[in-house]
């Protein structure tokens, strides 16, 4: 029997516990995420500090999905590259 094989079998109910509390986790973030994102977009239009809270959600997405963490690096990105430019008057 290979060990791969017989670590599978001693530790199969471990390792279901720990991916089913890992989705559960994976979905938590999800809906949590996407409210604050939610939020942050209605203060676009309605008073709020957008500004922040848009950043705050796809803070919390980029602990679970990739796509947010690569959305969240794009704004850093841009941040950094306008920062010490005085504001366009265009």
């Amino acid at each position: 029997m290979a060990l791969g094989m017989h670590f599978e079998k001693a530790m199969g109910e471990q390792w279901k516990v720990m991916r089913k509390g890992s989705m559960i986790r994976r979905i938590a973030v999800g809906v949590a995420g996407f409210s604050v994102l939610m939020v942050g977009v209605a203060m676009m239009v309605l008073p709020g500090p957008a500004v922040i809270v848009i950043p705050l959600g796809l803070a919390i997405l980029a602990t679970e999905f990739v796509w947010a963490r690569s959305l969240l690096d794009k704004a850093r990105e841009k941040l950094a590259g306008h920062k010490g430019q005085p504001p366009s008057t265009g």
